[in-house]
C-alpha cells in the first residue's frame, strides 16, 4: 500500500460515521457511571430533632490535631538554640572516635549447581566473608572491635538452548 493509497483510505474512514451502540451495552454504562448512582439517591437530610455535637465533631478531632502539631513545630522553631531547657538532662561527654577502620575479608568461596523443580539447572555463587570494624578513642583508652560474619548467594542461571 502506497502513502496516496493510506491517505485515501484514512479520508474514508473520517467520513464514515460510527456506528450505534447495542441498547444494552449503553443502558449498562449509564447504569455504571459514577455520578449515576448520586442521581438516585436522595440528599441527607438531618432528622429536626437530631443533635448537632456529632457533626462538630467530626471537624473538631482533626482541628485538634492539627493544633498540636502547630504548636510543636512553632516551640521547636522559636526556641532559641542557646537556650537548654531545665527538663533535659546535661549531655554526657561521649565518645570522639580518632580512628575507624572497616575491613571485609574473603574467608571461603565456592560453587553449587541445583536444578529448579522445571528441570533447568542454576549454579550459585557462594561467598563467605568476614567483615570487622575498629574504633579507638585514645583520649579515654578505649578500643571497640566487632567481627560479624556474612554469606553471599548469588545466583547465575545457566543459558539452555
Amino acid at each position: 500500500m502506497n502513502e496516496q493509497e493510506l491517505e485515501k483510505y484514512e479520508a474514508e474512514l473520517r467520513r464514515t460515521p460510527p456506528a450505534p451502540l447495542p441498547e444494552h451495552l449503553m443502558a449498562r454504562l449509564l447504569a455504571a457511571r459514577p455520578g449515576a448512582e448520586l442521581a438516585r439517591r436522595t440528599p441527607f437530610q438531618p432528622a429536626a430533632g437530631s443533635p448537632l455535637w456529632p457533626g462538630v465533631l467530626r471537624w473538631l478531632a482533626p482541628a485538634m490535631g492539627l493544633a498540636a502539631v502547630v504548636l510543636l513545630v512553632g516551640r521547636a522553631v522559636l526556641t532559641p538554640p542557646g537556650r537548654v531547657d531545665k527538663q533535659t538532662p546535661a549531655a554526657a561527654p561521649g565518645l570522639k572516635a580518632d580512628g575507624v577502620q572497616v575491613d571485609q575479608e574473603l574467608l571461603s568461596s565456592f560453587e553449587v549447581v541445583a536444578r529448579l523443580p522445571g528441570g533447568q539447572p542454576v549454579r550459585f555463587r557462594c561467598r563467605k566473608w568476614r567483615d570487622q570494624l575498629l574504633v579507638t578513642d585514645r583520649n579515654n583508652g578505649v578500643e571497640i572491635e566487632q567481627s560479624n560474619p556474612r554469606i553471599e548467594v548469588v545466583p547465575v542461571r545457566f543459558e539452555t538452548y
